[in-house]
């Protein structure tokens, strides 16, 4: 009993230091390391989240457009890889992260969640009707 209890107190210890759901949860970056991310990456995805028509309005360029609402829980079809790079946003920030919360729920393991248009500084496009 005297060894028990130590080995006890230590192996609690050691389980307690693991980092809980820490590949069952996005990561939220802010404006400029997402600037930083899409020049020094190669293979990532910009997914704006919000509705096709603010989508034609204005978008970050190469974006493609998958509405928050239609995230459910089956397969997206244009993101095949799990493992790829996400750089999802929307327009203030509210509904990228509810969509970055449910592609990490359907498997996905490497999303990052960046805001809004609303404060991007870079270039956009749109178009035309």
């Amino acid at each position: 009993m005297k060894y028990i209890l130590p080995f006890l107190l230590l192996l609690m210890m050691l389980s307690s230091c693991a980092v809980p759901g820490s590949s069952e949860s996005y990561r939220q970056i802010g404006m400029e390391e997402a600037i930083a991310m899409m020049e020094e990456e190669s293979d990532y995805i910009i997914l704006d989240v919000r509705t096709p028509e603010e989508f034609k309005e204005r978008h970050i360029p190469d974006a493609i457009n998958i509405p928050n609402e239609t995230i459910g829980s089956s397969e997206i079809p244009q993101l095949p890889d799990k493992e790829q790079l996400i750089m999802v946003y929307c327009r203030s920030g509210n509904r990228s992260k509810q969509a970055s919360d449910k592609l990490v729920k359907l498997g996905y393991s490497n999303v990052v969640e960046f805001g809004g248009i609303n404060d991007w500084p870079g270039e956009t496009v749109s178009f035309e009707n």
